[in-house]
């Protein structure tokens, strides 16, 4: 499992133009059950997605389809995490 976390780059008038067609990239992850949870940071400098990937270069492929980055929008910063204590039901976005 990962958490990307992604950092703005450019002025929020910036996020804001790519924001649909960054929408539409997290729909398509989501469908793909690759993404579990996503969001903005507070305060608003990036955001923050739980990715259900055991393998870093499939989440380096993943992210390089983000219209974020590829318009370097925002940086992303890949933390990879063996999840072993966990609230009941949340086994079920792990594998388990």
């Amino acid at each position: 499992m990962f958490i990307l976390m992604l950092k703005y780059i450019k002025p929020l008038e910036e996020v804001e133009k790519e924001l649909k067609a960054h929408v539409e990239y997290l729909e398509k992850y989501y469908a793909l059950q690759k993404f579990i949870c996503s969001g903005r940071r507070n305060p608003r400098t990036g955001g923050v997605i739980l990715c259900k990937e055991n393998n870093r270069e499939k989440v380096e492929r993943i992210i390089k389809e983000d219209p974020f980055y590829i318009k370097e929008i925002a940086e992303y910063e890949i933390v990879e995490f063996l999840p072993t204590k966990y609230a009941n039901g949340f086994e079920k976005f792990i594998g388990e």
